[in-house]
């Protein structure tokens, strides 16, 4: 009897489930096919936003296009309802798009879509130092957990069918300091970035190679600011002063009286017999040395130390055009005892390398085995041609660019000695997250990603910013009862260029927050001649936009995101004009209108091609 009721019990089921299927099966057809058919047209582009020509679009039915030259497509006949349509082309990662009934309006659907280039490639050769330059074998070479190769006999290596993107590459071989070397997307030529090494060489600074300093950091201009406490705010804030951007060696933390060097003291630290010799922990950064940056200001501190156990430091110079490249003391050691909240303003002269490309390291010593605990605080590290006096929290004093940006903050003697940028493209979103009470690590991983918080120069003369917008960078003005003004900004970024065939065209792609009340900006272009132009756009797409006066322009455009870089407004400059010359651009953010609103203006990216 149970047998015989399960059979009937299962037979039953059966039916039901067989109803339920076969009712959903018919619900899809009529979704399917009962709507008719409709057209879908769209627009490719490329990383850069830029059409994408010759690209094969399909459907699952058979449909089949192809992008003309504009990046432009159509699709006839496609049925309106749910479809993937596909897009291919070499070297070109494919991707699809879902469009169900809802996508289409009058019988039209739009699908705009952005290709990843995928073929790119990492390659080079690793040479032995300890061996006399010899190709090196068997070196790992990897981009992730999961990429990796291993050099050959001739010590090339080669790692392919890459996105066009940002890469740190890791190299390692038993027996020999690990390197990392970083190559963004300026880095590759014609979809190739070439990364050739030594390993093992002669160590010109703790675990710091001939090869290593060649691949340091630019410290590009005269000011660079640390720390949270606000001595003049804005210019002292923790959401603009961004010297944790650095490139540390050994123990770093951000602090709110300034970024910090300290003793490494953990038990293996302890072991470390003393040496005033090489720092314990450091920065470096190449420098090219003139009349108008030879005298460096540091603004400092100390923590944990007392009169009679002081923090023992100093600077160190690397002349980089010598034969023999070696690290050589700028003066004596120094010790700093200040631990009741005020700075010292150490001073040290520059002169002897005026004309020199230089890498200069400042650092922590330890003093004494064992338990040793010293900090270094470092407020500001300022070059100008003259010293910073104690105390003096302002802007760097010199020679107004003219009488129109004499409130700017901006000297002859900064334009002249900023050092043309090496790179073209700039990021303005945070690949990790922060706050007020948590942000050095993440400013330092701006380091990944080419950000411009890291490798341009930001001026807060009346507002600090919003680093961590998940859209990008926000600059922004203050809000009502604020001087209208469409000469001074509220806050900018500068940054000095070589512009050149191929780097000529400035492209920004931003955004606003407010439909109602327009953001204000500009861009000023300033030669070593201190001739001033503020730059008219030469193409726009947002949402509304207009001229201004005194060469500004206002929008309003509350699209685009991280997951949409198509939505952002996107405004194109032409720098033709300055082909052959070194130029230093500023964007700024201007109260253009009282409003009673913090004007923003949020930066995806800016590149120049």
């Amino acid at each position: 009897m149970k047998s015989i009721f399960y059979k009937l019990l299962f037979l039953l089921l059966a039916v039901n489930l067989g109803f339920t299927v076969a009712g959903c099966s018919d619900d899809d057809d009529t979704r399917s096919t009962n709507l008719g058919v409709g057209t879908v047209t769209g627009v490719i582009t490329d990383d850069y936003n830029a059409p994408l020509e010759g690209v094969a679009v399909a459907t699952a039915d058979g449909q089949t296009a192809t992008t003309n030259a504009n990046g432009e497509f159509t699709l006839e006949g496609v049925s309106v309802g749910k479809s993937i349509i596909t897009f291919t082309k070499k070297n070109y990662l494919t991707i699809s798009v879902t469009i169900t009934p809802k996508s289409f309006s009058e019988g039209v659907a739009l699908v705009n879509a952005s290709m990843e280039y995928a073929a790119a490639r990492i390659e080079g050769t690793v040479l032995d130092a300890k061996h006399g330059n010899v190709p090196m074998k068997d070196v790992k070479v990897s981009i992730s957990e999961t990429q990796s190769v291993t050099t050959g006999a001739d010590g090339k290596y080669v790692i392919d069918n890459l996105p066009l993107d940002a890469y740190t590459v890791t190299f390692s071989a038993n027996g020999y300091e690990t390197i990392t070397r970083t190559v963004g997307i300026d880095g590759f030529v014609d979809g190739v970035a070439t990364i050739d090494l030594t390993m093992g060489g002669r160590q010109i600074l703790p675990h710091k190679t001939l090869d290593d300093l060649l691949n340091g950091d630019h410290w590009y201009y005269n000011e660079y600011r640390g720390g949270r406490n606000g001595e003049s705010y804005p210019h002292w804030d923790w959401s603009t002063d961004f010297m944790a951007t650095f490139d540390f060696y050994g123990w770093w933390e951000e602090q709110n009286e300034g970024t910090t060097l300290q003793i490494q003291n953990d038990e293996e630290g302890k072991l470390h017999a003393a040496d005033l010799n090489n720092f314990d922990s450091y920065i470096y950064g190449w420098k090219h040395v003139t009349e108008d940056n030879k005298i460096m200001t540091i603004q400092c501190r100390s923590h944990s130390t007392s009169a009679d156990d002081p923090t023992v430091w100093g600077v160190q110079v690397i002349d980089m055009s010598v034969g023999e490249p070696t690290a050589v003391k700028l003066g004596d050691n120094r010790t700093l005892d200040r631990t009741d909240g005020s700075y010292s303003s150490e001073v040290f002269d520059l002169s002897q390398y005026v004309g020199k490309d230089v890498v200069i390291a400042v650092g922590i010593y330890r003093a004494r085995q064992g338990d040793y605990w010293k900090q270094l605080v470092l407020r500001r590290i300022a070059f100008n041609n003259q010293a910073v006096p104690e105390g003096n929290w302002g802007w760097l004093t010199g020679t107004p660019v003219n009488e129109e940006l004499s409130g700017w903050g901006l000297t002859r003697e900064m334009v002249r000695s900023t050092m043309p940028q090496t790179m073209w493209s700039f990021s303005g979103v945070s690949p990790q997250s922060g706050n007020r009470d948590d942000y050095g690590k993440a400013y330092h991983s701006w380091r990944d990603v080419a950000h411009i918080g890291a490798l341009w120069s930001f001026v807060p003369l009346h507002k600090d910013t919003e680093p961590f917008a998940g859209e990008g960078f926000v600059m922004k003005t203050n809000g009502g009862g604020t001087p209208v003004s469409l000469t001074e900004p509220q806050a900018y970024f500068y940054a000095k260029f070589s512009i050149q065939t191929g780097h000529d065209h400035l492209v920004l792609r931003c955004r606003n927050f407010n439909g109602n009340n327009a953001t204000y900006f500009k861009l000023t272009a300033i030669d070593n001649d201190m001739n001033v132009k503020h730059i008219a756009p030469s193409l726009v797409s947002a949402n509304k936009w207009g001229n201004a006066e005194s060469g500004s322009v206002w929008f309003i455009h509350e699209d685009g995101g991280t997951g949409n870089p198509e939505g952002y407004a996107t405004f194109q400059y032409d720098l033709s004009e300055f082909n052959g010359k070194d130029v230093t651009l500023c964007l700024g953010v201007y109260k253009g209108t009282d409003n009673g609103d913090e004007n923003k203006l949020c930066i995806y990216s800016i590149n120049l091609n």
